[in-house]
């Protein structure tokens, strides 16, 4: 019996890469969404080659009615199967402000779309994960959100909303013992907000997070696992 995997933000990225290397497994059954689907030509180029295994739909993360209406579609793409894996990908990054030079309304934004979406998203799917068999959930964190690592002053915003996303990740894992939730560190990728010169490849990046999430298990519930399997200091 194939696993069930949703993907968020998946047009372009570590999102597109997911849906890529999922796609390549035969037991697999993708629902990889974006915010504008009609424009992800990257994504429907994947579903001509997937043989029925990729679904596309649309998804704000930014937006409530938005996450709200998935969960119909997401029923019937999975009929009476639970959703085994979430993968909360979509994110954005406001830059390299500082604690002393932050915008309020990006500040905001960001919260949304990097930290209320994915909860609001997990709690709407939730009957789904429940009745999944593997019931994991992965939030997309980043190294710039351990204090541990002292990463210093740069990207306040983001490092701001990250470390909210790693307390919603061990607050899930408390309230749902019989769940894997973690969040995950992908690495400095060479993706559009990661910019050309970061040191990973897309591919190299993927194909960890990969490893770890069929590895983990409810032990690993909370932690913060980097892409080639390391845990992170909070």
């Amino acid at each position: 019996m194939p696993f069930s995997w949703l993907v968020t933000g998946c047009s372009r990225g570590i999102g597109l890469e997911l849906t890529r290397q999922l796609v390549s497994k035969a037991n697999n059954i993708v629902i990889a969404t974006c915010r504008n689907p009609d424009e992800a030509t990257d994504l429907h180029a994947l579903k001509a080659e997937a043989q029925g295994q990729l679904h596309i739909l649309k998804l704000d993360m930014a937006s409530t009615e938005s996450i709200d209406a998935i969960l119909q579609p997401v029923q019937e793409i999975l009929g009476t199967g639970g959703l085994d894996f979430l993968l909360n990908n979509a994110a954005m990054n406001a830059g390299m402000d500082t604690a002393f030079s932050f915008k309020v309304d990006d500040l905001m934004q960001t919260m949304m779309l990097n930290v209320a979406g994915p909860g609001h998203l997990a709690e709407v799917l939730l009957p789904l994960l429940e009745n999944g068999r593997q019931r994991v959930i992965m939030n997309m964190s980043t190294g710039l959100a351990s204090i541990g690592l002292n990463y210093g002053e740069k990207c306040a915003t983001y490092s701001i909303s990250k470390v909210a996303l790693n307390m919603l990740t061990y607050k899930q894992s408390k309230a749902k013992s019989n769940f894997t939730v973690i969040c995950m560190d992908p690495g400095w990728v060479k993706t559009e907000m990661g910019g050309p010169g970061a040191m990973l490849e897309p591919r190299e990046s993927v194909d960890g997070i990969i490893r770890v999430l069929r590895s983990v298990t409810p032990a690993d519930s909370g932690k913060f696992f980097r892409f080639d399997g390391n845990v992170l200091p909070w």
